[in-house]
């Protein structure tokens, strides 16, 4: 009975039959071994891994999965977007707000230097910074009089005093950044303390540091209204007493002194220079062309300052109709008594007696019988005539033009020929003339102030383009254009040589050619004496598939004779399962047997 058994089941039966879950005729004969329950589990895992392994359409599954993989890698790294900087240096609390209006928006953003840094996609930096700024972000970091709402009891009045000083730079810096070239201002103020004296009062100054954005800078005017502000919000704050810092370190607000030139002088030199020029240009484009002119005008202002006051004095012409001033006339007569008569004596030197009227007087003279005579007489007269006087008051205004200066210089003319040929040629002298005078009306000419002219008439030498000669292949955009083209090309190149090297394979495996599928099946039915039983040889020789197996060398033909194999193994089992159900002795035999061989 064992060497029947031995004969009926071959060694891939033997396997067959440990894989294969007990029957009710197979768990009577196995009962008695310890652990069957779990060799059959093991046996049927095992049995599970290699019918998964069997499975011709398995490598085939892996293969598209891999190709998939790989295409949709490639795919994904060719479409990544190019992050650049949105905001650096944000302060936390700014930094969290920027990152969710981000968020809610569906933005997708990256951090660069340690976190200091938002990156978003390079084409919706603008567009992101727009929404952003709508929504005031972000935000400053300085504060304002909100630091006095929640102000602390039994503060002292140094702090109170700090922190209202700190709500007054925050305020001022809020301010400032309102101004739209001004991304960021920080305001310092030094105000000393009051003092009762007079001589000991300090006046308060300031310092504002802008940091302003790229490529945008601050006017003269811009800097006038911020100092201007500043010294209005500070009480006895001075102008001059406010400095304005760029994020470079440079100096806005220069101090005036007496000497040179301010701003606002250099301003209007600049203004009347670029007034001429254009002046100038203006005239010749349509004579010329544009880009075949060009001018230069140089200004000499003066800025001095003078007041003359003068008073001069005329001759009269004739007297008679000159016009009187004033007139005086005056008139005096001097009138003595006849000389003293009689003997010198005591009588002649008594004093005179007191006069009395006579009774009776003669006509024209004296009861006395005393005659009076005119001594002297004269006259004064003084005529005052109106002067020809005249006063002058002369005030010089600033900004007066001394001295112009203009350089021009003129392309040659294009001249086509009857032929159709272009030449250069230089103006004629009597164009060049005209040109000159045109130049002189424009420019407000005055020989007086000695101006000058000066207009020179030469071909012009342009810088050619570098890459005019270049060739087509050379060019950027030929350049760009292929590296893009060769990004995908190389995509391209790596999913047919996954196709070709793992999903072809596979396929071929998974549905071999209707040929090969015949041979297979004819060689497998010769492997059989009749249905349902394998031929089997004696001392477990290989059987004619085996034999096959081993001297075929296309890949192919392998495949197939391993699939044969599994066939073949799968009907053994059957067969095995078949004998059990129907004799559980010779079984129970063969176990016993291997058994007895394996100790």
């Amino acid at each position: 009975m064992d060497s029947q058994a031995n004969s009926l089941i071959n060694p891939d039966a033997r396997m067959g039959l440990a894989s294969a879950p007990a029957g009710a005729a197979g768990a009577g004969a196995l009962q008695g071994a310890g652990g069957a329950a779990d060799l059959g589990g093991i046996a049927q895992r095992l049995s599970s891994f290699s019918q998964m392994r069997g499975n011709p359409r398995a490598p085939l599954i892996i293969a598209v999965a891999v190709f998939v993989a790989v295409v949709t890698a490639l795919v994904l790294w060719s479409r990544t977007p190019d992050y650049r900087v949105l905001y650096s240096g944000l302060s936390d609390q700014d930094g969290g707000s920027v990152l969710a209006a981000l968020q809610q928006a569906n933005v997708p953003y990256k951090f660069s230097d340690g976190g200091s840094a938002i990156l978003v996609p390079s084409d919706q930096v603008n567009e992101v910074r727009l929404k952003l700024a709508s929504q005031g972000l972000p935000k400053s970091g300085s504060v304002g009089m909100e630091l006095m709402d929640n102000e602390k009891f039994g503060i002292s009045q140094f702090a109170e005093q700090v922190n209202y000083q700190r709500a007054l730079e925050g305020e001022l810096e809020r301010t400032i950044e309102s101004i739209s070239v001004v991304r960021q201002a920080r305001v310092h103020l030094a105000i000393p303390k009051p003092s009762v004296f007079v001589r000991d009062q300090e006046a308060p100054t300031a310092s504002v540091l802008v940091n302003l954005y790229p490529g945008r800078t601050l006017d003269d005017g811009q800097v006038s209204a911020i100092t201007h502000m500043v010294a209005s919000s500070v009480a006895d704050l001075p102008v001059k007493n406010v400095t304005v810092v760029d994020q470079d370190g440079t100096l806005l607000t220069q101090p005036s002194s007496g000497a040179g030139l301010d701003a606002s002088q250099l301003k209007y030199v600049q203004q009347v220079e670029r007034n001429t020029q254009q002046r100038i240009d203006a005239i010749l484009a349509p004579l010329f062309g544009a880009g075949n002119a060009h001018s230069q005008v140089s200004a000499d202002i003066d800025f001095s300052q003078m007041e003359q006051t003068a008073e001069t004095y005329g001759p009269n012409g004739n007297p008679q109709q000159a016009a009187i001033r004033s007139q005086q006339t005056s008139e005096a007569s001097d009138l003595t008594q006849s000389g003293a008569s009689g003997v010198p004596g005591a009588l002649s030197n008594t004093p005179p007696q007191p006069a009395s009227a006579p009774i009776v007087a003669a006509s024209g003279a004296a009861a006395t019988g005393v005659t009076t005579t005119p001594v002297s007489e004269r006259k004064d007269a003084t005529t005052n005539y109106e002067l020809d006087k005249r006063v002058s008051h002369l005030e010089q205004a600033k900004g007066g033009i001394k001295h112009l200066s203009a350089a021009v210089v003129i392309n040659y003319q294009r001249v086509v020929d009857a032929k159709g040929h272009a030449t250069m040629q230089p103006l004629t002298p009597e164009k060049l003339a005209q040109v000159t005078q045109l130049v002189k009306d424009a420019m407000g000419f005055e020989v007086k102030r000695g101006d000058s002219v000066n207009i020179v008439n030469a071909t012009f030498t342009t810088e050619a383009d570098p890459l005019a000669n270049l060739p087509w292949w050379r060019q950027p955009d030929v350049i760009a254009l292929a590296i893009q083209a060769a990004k995908w090309i190389g995509i391209g190149i790596a999913a047919l040589l996954l196709y070709l090297m793992m999903v072809k394979p596979a396929m071929r495996r998974a549905f071999p050619p209707l040929e090969a599928r015949a041979a297979a099946d004819g060689q497998a039915a010769s492997a059989f004496d009749g249905p349902g039983e394998p031929m089997l040889l004696d001392g477990g020789s290989p059987t004619p598939i085996t034999t096959a197996m081993e001297h075929e060398d296309d890949m192919e033909q392998n495949l197939l004779a391993f699939e044969n194999e599994k066939h073949k193994f799968e009907r053994n089992l059957d067969y095995a399962r078949t004998i059990a159900r129907k004799d559980p002795k010779i079984v129970a035999t063969v176990v016993k047997n291997w058994v007895s061989d394996e100790r």
